[in-house]
């Protein structure tokens, strides 16, 4: 299969593996932790031969294969003479960084279970000197933040679609109803003026076009729009920079018909024009017994 994709994480325990391969999960790799070297070919090829349905693996191989492990030059070298393609990322770290992260975790060193961590971070990097020579990619993790390895995974084993790869969602809610205990960012619109005080428009969300024309025609409501797209337009990029992968934007007016659905439509549309990766849900709209609410959004400008 020509688009499959292998890659195969070692390195350094206390590197960073582990994190790689939740950034590797993200970008729908099928993820394979602590798989014995023999297996690797075996199983490349019951992937290429799954109809298309897993098309990128990532494996992480580590010296927690003990004896298996030493094996790993010899399955490499019959991987090249077969001519499977594969790519193999190198994690380590200074030997203080590595000291320095198990003791916060408080855990053993897989190569020295019952002497001292250094003394294993030395073993284990003599055991890895003919694997690193093979990396097609390194990262040393010493000084690196959490944001940079995941920028430099997706830059290396993604695509140009995953670079603004944060999921974003809007919502619009009642807080009579609750408030959304994932949120990341919550607004209160109950200042608006409240179509439901008109008859005609009590039974009709915020997404119908006589609704939206209401709450639109206030100098308050455009005023606060204004200030709200600058805001977001300022918060989602260095969200993103940060390394956020997922973002909830939670607006509430009293029961989630009316103001909270037309303030969350602008944001979702100016979101959208902006190119990111953004889903729309009304929570509470049909909490309202007879409203109407129509499927596509209406903005009104």
């Amino acid at each position: 299969m020509e688009d499959f994709r292998l890659v195969i994480i070692t390195g350094m325990s206390g590197a960073g593996k582990t994190q790689v391969s939740r950034h590797m999960e993200d970008l729908g790799y099928f993820c394979v932790d602590n798989l014995p070297p023999m297996f690797i070919p075996k199983f490349a090829e019951l992937c290429t031969h799954s109809s298309g349905s897993v098309h990128k693996v990532a494996l992480v191989v580590d010296t927690r294969g003990r004896e298996f492990f030493d094996k790993m030059i010899h399955i490499l070298d019959s991987m090249d003479e077969s001519g499977m393609k594969y790519e193999m990322l190198f994690m380590e770290a200074s030997d203080a960084t590595i000291i320095r992260r198990y003791k916060e975790s408080r855990r053993r060193h897989p190569m020295a279970p019952n002497s001292r961590i250094s003394e294993g971070i030395a073993k284990e990097r003599e055991r890895l000197a003919r694997v690193r020579a093979r990396a097609t990619h390194i990262i040393d993790t010493s000084d690196m933040k959490k944001s940079s390895l995941k920028e430099k995974i997706i830059r290396w084993f993604g695509n140009s679609s995953e670079s603004n790869s944060m999921n974003i969602t809007v919502v619009s809610f009642g807080f009579k109803h609750g408030m959304p205990l994932d949120a990341d960012l919550m607004l209160d619109v109950r200042f608006l003026p409240n179509p439901y005080y008109i008859d005609s428009m009590r039974h009709k969300s915020g997404a119908v076009p006589e609704v939206a024309e209401y709450i639109w025609k206030w100098p308050v409501t455009k005023e606060f729009v204004a200030k709200l797209n600058d805001l977001v337009e300022f918060l989602v990029p260095n969200y993103i920079k940060e390394g956020k992968s997922q973002l909830v934007i939670a607006i509430g007016c009293t029961g989630g018909m009316h103001r909270s659905v037309f303030i969350a439509n602008r944001v979702y549309t100016l979101l959208c024009n902006k190119g990111y990766r953004v889903n729309i849900e009304h929570r509470d709209v049909f909490k309202n017994e007879g409203i109407e609410h129509p499927q596509i959004t209406a903005v009104i400008d």
